[in-house]
């Protein structure tokens, strides 16, 4: 009953009925059981149970003709087989007519042709209308073209293309669209999608390319958005990273076809999307005066068209309340108003009577502040959640529906939180689920299902009751006793983990690392988080609630930190994630904290205070300790003398370490790291190893649980782990504000020399910290972050900065130039950021760099070790093929 939210248990019932016949429902029968004190069967007949329920409801309201007994007298029917021709679906539809002389049609996806007598008028649809007023104009020709562009009918398209067709066409370019979604075409291309759970929406890109290709257009415009407009007083306007850099995908994939332009675009700011598109259209030779005519007419058509559908979808709401017709607003992103990826649900409810409406609706209106646990920073779920609140103030004949795209990331975090504030307002939640597979007959059911249910509660309640509102409950805020408090942290890896309370000790607060993850962390972690947040979050909110239930820290004298880096990836919204899990465990008094260096992240913590002016010069000290570490452990331990031994070294390094930080003596370290770089040396046999560098998610690559002790793996088995850098990621933050300034992304508020002086500063300290840890033979030196920056805009972008953004194949070309030609890169599964940055441009890697060989390993808590270990063998086997043809090459030939 917990997790069904119901009051008590006597909410359940006396006697339960469970679906289905598997093992592990008898254990849900046992379990109920003795949660609820009731009855509990097991139906044999699973499939048996609608018609069961069906008789059941007429039996207790059926009267008269409905009776049950009148029911059983007309069972007997004649069934055919019909084609539908309505659309180009052409469903093949069965019709049922019974005795009574009537019939049933089902098989049909909609009920324009074939309808069931659910309404004899059929509804308003306004995703129709957003749909033509999207594309119509996509018709207009321009005489004497000087460019035919292709623009494909695909993501943030169904946000900006009245905006981009009238900007290309107001320049003298033919715009040519993309045909519409077609599932054929789709299925043909799919062969080129490169990373299998990646949603409908990205995959379908591929056939709309290729339709492009085929009209032989000159080129493919496929815009890299960053920013989107920012409706309101969200925390950021971003596209998710699937919508901002598919382009890179296409590039690697098909760009060598045609060419691809993915211009960096923010429509955060009037003026800088100026001078990104004035940029790239002088680039195709249109004149400055031209451009900002057509940019001007551009923003007006694209204004015109969101108020247009605004109204339209304001109108059909007054309308249906004259009326008292019942109305669904079906909110969902941009891109769900195609047909294909909506599987047309839209039009089969407005086929049953019941007027659709579109998020749309609150385009123009001031949003309210909304309470939920989730960081408003991508536009899309912002606008969702500011509809929900919306929905959530009208009146009972309003309800809501959620579209969403299986696999989607940032949807994992909102739908728990557009469903506790529909509920919490006293409105019904449904949420429907898409992919690729067309079911829209369960889709029906769950659509009908909500339209009884709210019938059942008017009749029940009365047509003019109102249901009691819940407040929103969250964690409080911390001021003054925050430094009276321990805060806690997860832990994140063995070699900067051990060093995080030292450092915080300096900064004036009590910082206890929690031990590392294990198995109860994952259990833990899927009882509290949402199933489809990606692995470290799942990881991490495990270890939080394993803590306190362990007994050894007291939730009510304890706070949770965690970083918070406000980019596009999902690791934003872990605060809030953390947050639903302490309350939902139980753990209300618990304070949540941000770690971040960021500007864009509201402080809710008004208490915590880190000055990182003074903090940045130990920080950066203990960093390159901690990974000149991690570079001589890896080296050492497959060649150590005595098992063992190069552990001891290092954590004896990081204890002391530990000590010096937190006594005021960072300026020591470096002394300390010349005495390990000689004591490893010391323990090390002179020997040659197979390298495999390791890329990835910053915590999976990190923390040994998370995947398995891949490196301790390959350790046993005499291989050298080549790893990633956690300077790089921190350093990484100097190319990428260069790279937004010179592509106008954002203003550069501070001058370019500011940001040259503080790298400056840090390359010393890394040039001396290389000087240092030479002395340990095998030792691989620490680049230079913009020589590696340069290397990898031969793949990507480099406004691909969200997860590991661009780093992560600029630590491939790395190892690769030292001769390491082996690397496995590691993601969360679902993880959007390396669908673009790893297996999205591993053709291109693979073009760049033809001897590499490149494993990716998708990891999440039910993964299993049989698979992960067979992948590593077949791995390790092309590993062994490489040594061979590097050592023998004469024998191999």
């Amino acid at each position: 009953y917990k997790v069904l939210k119901l009051n008590n248990v006597a909410d359940i019932g006396k006697h339960l009925v469970v679906q289905g016949g598997t093992m592990r429902n008898d254990a849900i029968v046992r379990a109920l059981e003795l949660l609820t004190k009731a009855k509990v069967s097991r139906c044999d007949v699973p499939e048996l149970m609608g018609a069961y329920g069906c008789a059941l409801y007429a039996s207790e309201h059926g009267k008269g003709e409905t009776s049950l007994e009148n029911i059983m007298k007309k069972m007997q029917y004649t069934s055919a087989l019909l084609h539908c021709k309505g659309c180009e679906n052409r469903c093949l539809v069965s019709r049922y007519r019974f005795a009574s002389g009537k019939n049933y049609y089902s098989g049909n996806r909609c009920e324009r042709v074939f309808t069931n007598g659910e309404s004899s008028k059929r509804a308003t649809n306004a995703y129709e209308l957003k749909y033509h007023l999207l594309f119509d104009r996509a018709s207009k020709s321009v005489d004497q073209p000087c460019l035919n562009i292709g623009i494909p009918r695909c993501l943030n398209m169904y946000e900006n293309f009245p905006f981009w067709h009238t900007l290309l066409t107001e320049c003298g370019i033919q715009v040519t669209l993309s045909d519409v979604s077609n599932f054929t075409h789709y299925e043909h291309c799919a062969r080129m999608v490169m990373s299998d759970n990646i949603c409908f929406p990205a995959k379908l890109v591929h056939s709309h390319i290729q339709n492009l290709i085929d009209k032989k257009v000159d080129r493919i415009f496929m815009p890299f958005v960053i920013f989107e407009c920012k409706e309101s007083e969200e925390q950021n306007s971003y596209n998710c990273p699937i919508v901002t850099g598919y382009s890179e995908v296409i590039k690697s994939v098909q760009g060598e076809k045609i060419q691809i332009d993915a211009p960096a675009i923010s429509f955060k700011e009037r003026a800088l999307l100026y001078q990104q598109c004035r940029k790239y259209l002088e680039s195709l030779g249109i004149r400055k005066e031209v451009i900002t005519k057509a940019f001007a007419k551009a923003e007006a058509e694209q204004k015109n068209y969101i108020h247009t559908l605004a109204g339209y979808n304001s109108n059909i709401l007054s309308e249906a309340e004259r009326n008292e017709r019942f109305v669904l607003l079906l909110a969902g992103r941009p891109y769900h108003a195609d047909p294909l990826i909506q599987h047309k649900i839209s039009d089969m409810i407005a086929g049953m009577g019941i007027e659709v409406i579109t998020d749309d609706v609150v385009r123009e209106q001031k949003a309210t502040p909304q309470e939920a646990h989730f960081l408003a920073q991508w536009t899309y779920p912002n606008r969702i959640l500011k509809t929900a609140q919306w929905c959530a103030t009208q009146q009972d004949n309003v309800q809501f529906i959620q579209l969403t795209s299986f696999g989607c990331g940032p949807d994992a975090f909102l739908v728990n939180e557009v469903k506790d504030l529909l509920i919490r307002n006293g409105k019904t939640y449904t949420l429907l689920k898409l992919d690729d597979i067309n079911n829209v007959g369960s889709m029906k059911l769950r659509v009908r299902s909500l339209i009884e249910s709210f019938k059942l509660k008017q009749e029940r309640a009365g047509k003019n009751a109102k249901e009691t509102q819940e407040s929103f409950k969250t964690t409080p805020a911390c001021d003054k006793e925050l430094r009276k408090k321990k805060i806690l942290v997860p832990f994140f890896t063995p070699f900067i983990s051990p060093l995080i309370p030292s450092i915080m000790h300096v900064a004036g607060y009590d910082v206890e690392t929690l031990p590392p993850s294990d198995k109860a962390s994952c259990d833990w972690g899927l009882k509290y988080a949402n199933n489809e947040v990606c692995y470290p979050a799942t990881l991490i909110v495990g270890d939080i609630i394993k803590a306190f239930r362990s007994g050894d820290y007291h939730p009510d004298e304890t706070i949770i930190a965690m970083t918070q880096t406000g980019g596009q990836c999902r690791a934003s919204n872990y605060i809030a994630l953390i947050k639903r899990a302490l309350l939902d465990a139980g753990y209300n008094h618990t304070p949540v904290i941000s770690l971040t260096f960021g500007s864009d992240i509201r402080n809710e913590q008004p208490g915590f205070r880190v000055n990182w002016i003074k903090m940045l010069p130990v920080a950066l000290r203990a960093v390159l300790y901690s990974d000149c570490i991690a570079k001589f452990y890896y080296a050492t331990a497959p060649r150590e003398e005595k098992p063992g031994q190069a552990a001891e070294l290092r954590d004896m390094f990081l204890h002391t370490a530990a000590h010096l930080i937190r006594n005021g003596k960072s300026s020591e370290l470096y002394d300390y790291l010349g005495m390990a770089a000689r004591q490893f040396n010391s323990i090390c046999r002179d020997i040659d190893c197979p390298k495999v560098g390791i890329v990835g998610e910053i915590f999976l690559k990190f923390n040994p649980f998370a995947h398995k002790d891949i490196t301790g793996w390959l350790i046993e088995r005499g291989i050298e782990v080549v790893p990633s850098a956690l300077t790089d990621f921190f350093l990484q933050a100097f190319v990428n504000k260069k790279v937004r300034t010179e592509t106008s992304i954002v203003r550069d508020i501070l001058p370019k020399s500011f940001y040259k002086w503080g790298y400056s500063l840090v390359w010393k300290q890394i040039e001396e910290v290389n000087r240092i840890a030479g002395h340990f033979r095998y030792f691989s030196p620490f680049n230079n972050i913009f020589a590696e920056a340069a290397e990898a805009q031969k793949v990507i972008s480099l406004n691909a900065q969200f997860g590991e953004g661009w780093l992560l194949p600029a630590e491939i070309i790395s190892y690769a130039h030292q001769g390491v030609n082996n690397v496995i890169s590691l993601q969360p599964f679902g993880c959007i950021a390396n669908h673009i940055v790893s297996k999205g441009i591993e053709k291109r890697i693979k073009a760049l760099l033809p001897h590499i060989n490149m494993l990716s390993l998708d990891f999440d808590s039910g993964v299993s070790d049989v698979n992960i270990t067979n992948r590593l063998l077949l791995f390790m086997d092309h590993l062994h093929e490489q040594e061979e043809q590097y050592l023998c090459p004469a024998e191999v030939y």
